[in-house]
């Protein structure tokens, strides 16, 4: 006998709404994880481009351990791991304050931090050395110079791979998921277990999935045309 595809059994009223409460959840952890991510990566590309020689090592090391370290291992570590070490009122501030939430927005952040701040570096190597000279001849102090001058070149350059960054940052929030964040994957799977339709229920999840990432692709591509150094 041929499988019967029965979708009503996922798309009632009540799992209509796990399902945009999953989604819900998934857009606030990559809202999230994203800016937490973009200013760690940004600071990480400063402090690289310093060459003083500890923060050059201290920022190699973060970036070879994030980029080297299975993600899932990484969420796993800050759930279970970091709180044991933190002062008992943080740890009873986590417990109070949806703990798996913001250990994985942080996980998420870290590793995906290592990759943007790799990015920017490249992004500030094709900035002229010229542009740091113009800076300093101004009276800028290197913060100034960086903040002003480099930096934002630096971003116009680095488009596209922190679009690709970001979307890939997107998907892994699914990883939370192993640590009990209700976001879409975890939604899907709960549905799943309540209907056993796990053919119907998985494949509205792939879609959610494909038309999220298709807007963030659409908003790159728009930054880039708007933002990017072809831009006029």
């Amino acid at each position: 006998m041929g499988y019967e595809f029965d979708f009503s059994a996922v798309l009632t009223d009540q799992y209509i709404g796990w399902l945009l409460s999953g989604i819900r959840i998934t857009l606030m952890l990559s809202a999230g994880a994203w800016l937490l991510s973009f200013a760690v990566g940004t600071a990480l590309a400063v402090l690289r481009a310093t060459n003083f020689k500890p923060a050059v090592w201290l920022v190699a090391t973060f970036v070879e351990i994030h980029q080297n370290i299975p993600l899932l291992v990484q969420v796993l570590f800050w759930y279970f791991a970091m709180p044991e070490i933190l002062p008992e009122a943080w740890r009873d501030w986590l417990n109070q304050n949806n703990s798996e939430f913001i250990l994985a927005m942080i996980a998420i952040a870290m590793c995906h931090a290592a990759y943007i701040s790799e990015a920017l570096r490249s992004g500030l190597r094709a900035v002229p050395v010229t542009q740091y000279e113009a800076g300093r001849s101004f009276g800028f102090s290197y913060l100034q110079t960086m903040s002003y001058i480099v930096v934002p070149q630096a971003l116009r350059l680095s488009i596209p791979p922190l679009v690709n960054h970001s979307l890939l940052l997107f998907k892994n929030t699914s990883i939370a998921m192993a640590i009990g964040v209700h976001e879409l994957t975890y939604q899907t799977r709960q549905i799943d277990s309540d209907t056993f339709r796990t053919f119907e229920i998985f494949l509205v999840a792939t879609i959610l999935y494909i038309l999220m990432s298709f807007v963030i692709m659409a908003a790159g591509n728009l930054a880039e045309r708007r933002f990017g150094m072809g831009a006029r």
